[in-house]
């Protein structure tokens, strides 16, 4: 098996934000995740967030953490949140994953929405855990 050093491995999560870019957008959806982000979306926008220009902090340590607050003061629909997506700015889903309060690949405020509630992504971490 592989192993990088940890500079080659913040470089790899860095080229993350570098090729989703400064016009990243989160959408929390509905239901299970699909099977990978070349699949149509599932589920319905519960809430949607154009992400600051510099969304994710430099990586360091093979780590790298969303950067700013990331929150909106008004949810889109009703509904559980099941998952989330980050697409570019011309709509192509790049990152995908669970979404919950506990336990999730991104933590949020609440995962029920309603309609013009206010939420916020409390942490999102990607890791390179050099495997």
């Amino acid at each position: 098996m592989l192993r990088y050093s940890t500079s080659v491995r913040n470089a790899k999560l860095d080229a993350i934000e570098d090729t989703v870019g400064a016009s990243a957008v989160l959408k929390i959806r509905s239901g299970s995740p699909p099977a990978n982000c070349a699949a149509a979306d599932t589920g319905t926008v519960l809430a949607s967030i154009d992400l600051p220009a510099d969304w994710m902090a430099p990586a360091a340590a093979a780590v790298k953490v969303k950067a700013g607050t990331w929150q909106d003061a008004s949810a889109d629909a009703n509904g559980t949140a099941g998952h989330f997506r980050i697409y570019d700015g011309l709509g192509v889903c790049h990152i995908q994953g669970s979404y919950g309060t506990s336990g999730a690949d991104m933590i949020g405020s609440s995962t029920s929405f309603s309609v013009g509630q206010p939420f916020t992504v409390n942490s999102f971490t990607l890791a390179d855990n050099n495997g």
